[in-house]
């Protein structure tokens, strides 16, 4: 019979967010922490010195020693369905890429203990930024397990909003010790409340949600946006930027993001209005602007831009939040001049290298906006006419 240890969370994806955020977040809740990933260099590094640093960039740079930990490669699937079957809690975060691979182990680990223990949920936390992660995971795992598997009665399926900005390491640090991560000193994970099975863990850090839906809007629609509108419009106004605070340092551009943010939260009020308010997204908004030009993060424009396919995609941060504004008959000139700059985007990274899915989205359309907008944006011509009629009549030197 598997024993629940109560004071352990699993957690998929020893990367950037796993360890500086996740794993931070639970190690300082006294849980031991055990990570899964597919690298093994990562893995046996966690076992061999059970614990790792978090530094802390700001004003004031802090360094956090995150003890109680260990790993688990991925490729051993028994090893990984017995953390799953005995861990209280285990969270995800290895990006959309690594998804498919997880269910699977997900799925052995909920098997066994269903087998072990009929009435042992499992609340399995989902950290990355996706609309929709539970409808997503409910799919995919109920595709895996037997039919008579009681999924809504042992599987919670918790979404979060990830706010925590982490910067990519550099090589040089990453030589330096392969376990440090650099991150900015905020570290709430907002979660949603109604999707927990068992008692939510008294952890500093937590905050649950009624609404967790208006709140990874919040995150996509505010942050993600202004994020990615500082990159491509910091990046056309001067391709030679590399850093997040060098194109805020720039009144013009800081003041288009900040109109960009601002436009979008009118709509999610719209959309909202018992959850937000303007004076509480103002509040935010300027909070954001402020995080986003910590010089000493170091954040750079190609890893807040890149990813092209998926950060103009039809549900992501620039389409989703225009086709609202379609909905709601409120303006979206701003954000669509944001989407456009982001066709334009070619940052690369310290080697001068781009992402091959953005190599491929630039030979694909090139400058081609329209093409951009009906094939990975996915505004229909018949049905959003005004998007088309608006984005020819913006100037890319705005």
């Amino acid at each position: 019979m598997n024993i629940i240890n109560q004071n352990k969370i699993v957690i998929f994806g020893a990367g950037k967010i796993g360890r500086s955020f996740i794993g931070q977040l639970f190690s300082r809740g006294d849980y031991e922490v055990v990570f899964i990933d597919v690298f093994k260099q990562i893995i046996e590094e966690l076992n061999k010195r059970r614990n790792y640093n978090v530094i802390i960039r700001s004003d004031k740079e802090e360094t956090i020693n995150i003890t109680n930990v260990r790993g688990v490669f991925a490729g051993n699937i028994q090893e990984v369905t017995n953390e799953v079957a005995t861990s209280r809690l285990v969270a995800v975060c290895v990006g959309s890429q690594g998804l498919n691979g997880i269910f699977p182990l997900l799925a052995n680990g909920l098997s066994q203990r269903y087998a072990s223990d009929k009435s042992a949920a499992l609340d399995i936390i989902i950290a990355e930024n996706m609309h929709n992660a539970d409808e997503f995971f409910r799919k995919e795992l109920k595709k895996l397990l037997p039919a008579d598997y009681p999924f809504e009665q042992l599987v919670g399926l918790v979404e979060t909003s990830i706010g925590k900005m982490v910067p990519i390491m550099q090589k040089k640090d990453m030589e330096e010790d392969m376990l440090q991560v650099f991150a900015e000193p905020f570290n709430t994970l907002i979660l949603d409340k109604k999707a927990f099975k068992n008692k939510i863990p008294s952890i500093e850090g937590l905050s649950p949600k009624e609404n967790i839906k208006a709140w990874v809007d919040r995150k996509l629609y505010i942050h993600n946006l202004g994020h990615a509108t500082a990159a491509y419009v910091g990046y056309v106004y001067k391709p030679t930027y590399i850093y997040l605070y060098e194109v805020l340092a720039v009144p013009h551009v800081f003041n288009i993001v900040k109109d960009t943010m601002h436009q979008s939260a009118d709509i999610l009020i719209a959309k909202y209005p018992e959850e937000f308010s303007k004076e509480s997204l103002n509040d935010h908004i300027n909070d954001l602007l402020m995080r986003f030009k910590n010089k000493a993060l170091g954040d750079t424009i190609y890893r807040i831009g890149c990813d092209l396919k998926r950060k103009l995609g039809p549900e992501d941060r620039f389409a989703g939040i225009i086709k609202l504004a379609l909905a709601y008959n409120l303006p979206f000139d701003k954000i669509l001049y944001g989407l456009i700059c982001g066709c334009h985007f070619r940052a690369k990274d310290e080697n001068n290298q781009m992402l091959k899915s953005d190599i491929d989205f630039i030979n694909r359309y090139y400058s081609d906006v329209d093409m951009v907008l009906s094939e990975i944006s996915g505004f229909d011509h018949i049905r959003a006419k005004k998007v088309y009629a608006e984005a020819r009549e913006i100037p890319l030197y705005k």
